[in-house]
């Protein structure tokens, strides 16, 4: 004969009545989701990057270089250039993007240069130019390859970013540390114009001229660009957690 089974058995601990709680998981997306090969989008970066490219060369060729690559405008484009042939051969080769902190930084230089550029030198007095220009049949180069800088760059960079790129890859707390370049390009380039004290291009922004405006408004000015371009990278950031996902991958 065999014993009864008891109703109770009381060594077993009682069973929970609500289904336990997963873990998060600490894998990223990226980790399990097949990166894909996008040859339109590379040939579109890879193009954006030779026209960077060119026009950094242009300027060069047509100024002294230790000035020209002195320039916020030349090393952001620089940057844009690297940036983007790095982005066109992840996109080749079927490769994870690259982090968007490095994406949003050089698109925020690259813009933050056009808008001032558009905005306080267009009608600055003396006038400026970032060479003495061409002569003969080279001087339709330097307003080529400004226009280049100033407009066509950023706002191909800026299709790029809102078609090509996923959404939602910058965070608000990379804003303050984008502002790290351009306070080191402050420093950089009062440092040079001391350095440079019988030089005429010793400043090579108006509103950056120590010499003109003295050191309490130059300061005051940088203040004020240096809120705009965190103003930029906060309107950036958002745009980039609100703007739609693309449902194509070119």
């Amino acid at each position: 004969m065999t014993a009864p089974i008891p109703r109770d058995i009381p060594d077993l601990p009682a069973l929970p009545r609500t289904a336990p709680q997963l873990l998060p998981s600490v894998v990223p997306a990226r980790a399990v989701v097949p990166p894909v090969r996008r040859p339109l989008t590379a040939v579109y970066r890879l193009a954006l990057a030779l026209l960077a490219t060119a026009a950094v060369l242009t300027e060069i060729l047509l100024g002294s270089p230790t000035r020209v690559l002195s320039y916020f405008v030349i090393q952001s484009t620089a940057l844009l250039a690297l940036v983007t042939f790095a982005s066109a051969r992840r996109a080749w080769t079927a490769r994870h993007p690259l982090p968007g902190a490095v994406t949003g930084a050089a698109l925020l230089y690259v813009v933050v240069a056009a808008l001032v550029h558009h905005i306080a030198l267009t009608d600055a007095s003396p006038a400026y130019a970032m060479t003495a220009g061409a002569s003969g049949d080279a001087a339709w180069l330097e307003p080529v390859a400004g226009h280049l800088l100033h407009t066509v760059l950023p706002v191909a960079a800026l299709l790029d970013w809102l078609v090509l790129t996923p959404p939602a890859r910058m965070h608000l707390r990379q804003a303050t540390t984008w502002l790290l370049y351009p306070l080191a390009y402050l420093a950089f380039t009062l440092t040079r114009g001391e350095l440079l004290p019988g030089s005429a291009a010793r400043y090579l922004y108006p509103f950056l001229d120590v010499a003109r405006h003295g050191y309490r408004s130059v300061l005051a000015n940088a203040l004020l660009v240096g809120l705009a371009i965190y103003a930029v990278a906060v309107v950036l950031v958002a745009l980039d957690h609100t703007r739609p996902k693309t449902r194509f991958r070119l």
